[in-house]
């Protein structure tokens, strides 16, 4: 079984991208809208679209945290890291554009330009649903093998305490008498 971490093909690399600029029209879209409802309308701007803002928001930050977090926790396998994020980003995602197109599905009519960037929106963020969900299953493969080999990826640390859950300097559980 290949490891996700040395692909020739570098699909994580290509899938993170994605994910980069799917959150930037995200939140390029979604901005729009709230911008238009709180200026043209006397309504404020649903909730629906705010809350695509904030996936779009928080996806930028997961980013940000996927690639520097694993530089400052050596201790912890990337994976462990990785999958708590990308599942939530899934979930956010499929959430904002389910709840968008119901909102929009709601409506009595929808035409012009506002209305095209948010059903745009509805699409990204049902496409971002599916490409986070694609890294969170990756991310939970390479999480299940290190699990199952005990070693942070390369299999540096296989030893005495590897599959015991002790970190080193510790006493493992068949240690502990």
């Amino acid at each position: 079984m290949m490891k996700l971490t040395n692909l020739s093909f570098p699909l994580i690399t290509i899938l993170r991208a994605t994910q980069g600029v799917f959150a930037a029209l995200i939140l390029i879209l979604s901005a729009f809208v709230a911008n238009w409802y709180n200026t043209t309308t006397p309504s404020p701007s649903p909730s629906q679209v705010n809350f695509l803002l904030f996936g779009a928001v928080w996806s930028m930050l997961s980013l940000a945290a996927i690639e520097l977090l694993p530089r400052f926790l050596t201790r912890i396998p990337k994976p462990y890291l990785t999958l708590p994020l990308d599942i939530l980003n899934a979930l956010f995602y499929l959430a904002g554009f389910a709840a968008l197109a119901a909102f929009l599905q709601g409506l009595l009519f929808c035409r012009g330009d506002v209305c095209h960037a948010a059903q745009a929106d509805v699409a990204f963020g049902a496409f971002s649903f599916a490409v986070w969900t694609a890294t969170a299953v990756l991310s939970g493969k390479e999480a299940l093998r290190v699990r199952r080999t005990g070693g942070i990826g390369s299999g540096a640390a296989q030893g005495p305490l590897a599959g015991t859950g002790a970190m080193p300097g510790q006493r493992g559980m068949k240690e502990a008498v």
